[in-house]
């Protein structure tokens, strides 16, 4: 046995010793501060023998940590996550007592049930911070972890090709601008250093905007990118007369549908078909490794029951599993203060984030990002060729704190950590890696609706159809990504009233919002009304509509123009028009024209599309929803997200040109992945070379 091997042995066997010293001695000071907890028998020990019966006791709980563990969380997976974040607490309470009991002294401790969760978080939390300082100290030692990791992983699976793989980070909301204020400001080191903005840097990958659709969310933009195809899908949720039925993009019913959508509309099964893994995504993009992926979150069998086994790759570590759990813990606290700090301020605009929403940023925040990242670790350290995952702690953020608030600066500076740690592991997969990092959608400030006006977006197409109007405007659901993955992690079924349309009485319309974007459909005629037959029915809604100071125009069907939109004092545009004379969208910016005659062209476009009012001097919008950070719509940065790519790859578009449209995005993700695939091939020799 070589000198090398016999110090690596002697390395590990030393951060062992250490984690173990460190604790007993955790165990005995709290044995000295918490009445419940003792490590001496009632008539007295000596200190030798309490010291010993630390030492066992701490030695116990370790190996069965270590033993016991994986096995548990394999038997709890059928478990929702978020039960098992907390359920992490109680199992390591019973594995201490356990290891008490086992101690051969039989001098054991002594702990109440309550007392032992308490003293197994912090020994776990204590020996998970001891073995990650001492493994930081030795980069040899983290290097040949990853190897091992690798070695594995490449032993269970087929052998790993020599052509570099590709891995997409998505980082939901976060615009371009959005990107390079944070780069400046120092808080994206990791992005800094990529784009060569430091001093000597030299850029290893180039930053490009690109441009959404009209429905500028998730839904819309991800089916883009991952299938290729979000043709129909008009808004965040809205209204299908045929199946009378409200369609949400975040709910596992409806991603499903609208992936089968999109599979048959563009032909291929989607980006990540060739050994591809999704993970965290609203859709799967047609990979074999799936998970936390919303269109499969219903299914109980086959390929869909994998879709939570990301947690299992997390939590079989009981460190990661307390040290995610605390994280949940101090994240809910550090929510809970900032919303009381902006209440007690007077912050303005502000919006209302109490009840289960510090719970919710708290999944979004913590425990997603720790489950998404480790999976993606994996699938690195597995070879994968494509991997594409969502990380949708920012957007969660800023819908309720701001898209440039302390609080959403504090998630992008969180999120570089995640983007270097990727990167380093990376540098020890059994392939090379290219990353590219990319946004969905950005998002766009400013009040709600509601609170600058009073009332909703309901409750004025009420007014404008002579319908009572309730006196005081009711909040309006949020579209916030994360909220359906709490409910899929849950397993919960969405929330009421969104499922199914239930009829009301007369033709009273159904209105739904999307960020700033706003839907109008009346249930009782089965296709999309024209202008005149509005009009007919309700003579006032539409200019109610129009001439309100809070909407920025209007989509609607006419008989004589095929489709038209209307704006304040009467504006009435054709859409074949809009080039010459855009009226009402001059203020949305160019591209607003061609967004809008595309969605006019879909099936379930609705009868009255609504935009908000946006003011081009600060970018403000005023969403529909509760949310003070908003997308869905036109108007302001929510409409220019941002594509991050390796310099080795060609160019997203030629110079000059416009990255448009996620379907556009799609196309050049898969060129990408054609060049990583034909980058490690040998190439053919000339003609001549092969004659000689």
């Amino acid at each position: 046995m070589g000198g090398g091997r016999w110090r690596r042995i002697a390395s590990q066997i030393g951060r062992s010793v250490a984690v173990w010293v460190v604790s007993t001695l955790t165990m005995l000071l709290l044995a000295g501060i918490l009445p419940d907890f003792r490590l001496r028998s009632a008539d007295g020990d000596s200190a030798t023998d309490i010291a010993v019966t630390a030492a066992l006791g701490a030695g116990a709980f370790g190996l069965l940590s270590a033993l016991v563990w994986p096995l548990l969380v394999r038997l709890l997976l059928l478990v929702p996550a978020l039960v098992l974040g907390l359920l992490v607490f109680f199992l390591n309470g019973a594995l201490l007592w356990l290891a008490l009991r086992l101690n051969p002294v039989e001098r054991g401790g002594d702990a109440a049930p309550e007392t032992a969760v308490v003293v197994a978080a912090v020994m776990s939390a204590v020996a998970s911070a001891t073995g990650a300082a001492l493994a930081v100290r030795d980069d040899d030692a983290y290097r040949r972890r990853l190897y091992r990791l690798a070695d594995r992983r490449r032993r269970t699976g087929p052998p790993c090709p020599d052509t570099p793989g590709t891995v997409f980070l998505q980082l939901d909301g976060v615009g371009h601008d959005v990107l390079l204020d944070a780069v400046g400001e120092g808080l994206m080191p990791t992005v800094a250093r990529w784009l060569g903005t430091g001093t000597g840097d030299r850029p290893t990958h180039r930053l490009t905007p690109w441009r959404t659709d009209w429905s500028s969310q998730t839904g819309a933009s991800q089916l883009g990118i991952l299938h290729g195809s979000n043709h129909d899908v008009p808004a965040f949720r809205w209204y299908e007369k045929a199946r009378r039925e409200v369609m949400v993009c975040n709910r596992p019913t409806s991603a499903a549908e609208l992936q089968a959508r999109a599979i048959e509309h563009s032909g291929h099964a989607g980006l990540l078909a060739e050994d591809g893994a999704s993970r965290g995504n609203l859709f799967g993009g047609g990979a074999d490794e799936q998970a936390l992926v919303l269109s499969i979150a219903t299914r109980r069998r086959g390929p869909g029951a994998r879709s939570r086994s990301g947690y299992f790759a997390y939590f079989s570590d009981p460190a990661n599993a307390v040290r995610t759990a605390l994280s949940f813990v101090a994240e809910v606290g550090r929510e809970i203060g900032q919303s009381t700090r902006a209440r007690f301020g007077k912050q303005r605009p502000r919006v209302s984030r109490g009840g289960l929403y510090p719970f919710v940023r708290a999944f979004a925040t913590v425990v997603e990002r720790d489950v998404v990242v480790a999976a993606v670790v994996g699938d690195l350290l597995a070879g994968r060729t494509a991997v594409y995952a969502d990380l949708v702690a920012y957007d969660e953020v800023a819908h309720h704190s701001g898209p440039t608030s302390r609080d959403a600066a504090k998630v992008l500076q969180r999120l570089d950590r995640a983007l270097a740690l990727i990167e380093k592991v990376a540098e020890h997969a059994p392939r090379p890696y290219r990353i590219v990092v990319l946004s969905d959608h950005g998002q766009s400030p400013g009040e709600t609706f509601r609170s600058r006006y009073g009332l909703t977006l309901g409750d004025l197409v009420r007014a404008g159809c002579g319908l009572p109007v309730p006196r005081r405007a009711r909040r309006t659901h949020s579209g916030a990504e994360a909220r359906a993955a709490v409910r899929a992690a849950l397993r919960r079924p969405v929330e009421e009233g969104a499922e199914h349309y239930r009829p009301t009485r007369g033709s009273e319309p159904v209105v739904l919002a999307s960020g700033n974007l706003g839907l109008v459909s009346f249930p009782d005629v089965l296709h999309r009304m024209t202008k005149e037959e509005i009009d007919a029915r309700h003579p006032a809604l539409l200019p109610t509509l129009a001439n309100h100071p809070g909407i920025g125009f209007l989509l609607v069907r006419s008989e004589a123009h095929g489709g038209v939109v209307l704006g304040a004092y009467g504006a009435e545009i054709p859409l074949s028009e809009l080039d010459d004379n855009p009226g009402p969208l001059a203020a949305f910016g160019p591209g607003a024209a061609d967004v809008v005659r595309r969605t006019h062209t879909f099936p379930h476009t609705a009868d009255i599309m609504v935009n908000s009012f946006h003011d081009p001097a600060d970018g403000e919008v005023l969403a529909f929803e509760e949310q003070i950070g908003s997308h869905g719509g036109l108007g302001g940065a929510q409409s220019r997200p941002f594509l991050l790519s390796p310099v080795t790859l060609s160019p997203p578009v030629a110079d000059g040109a416009e990255l448009a449209g996620a379907e556009q995005v799609h196309h050049v993700l898969r060129r990408w992945l054609k060049e990583s695939d034909e980058a490690g091939r040998p190439q053919e020799p000339p003609r001549g070379e092969r004659a000689a």
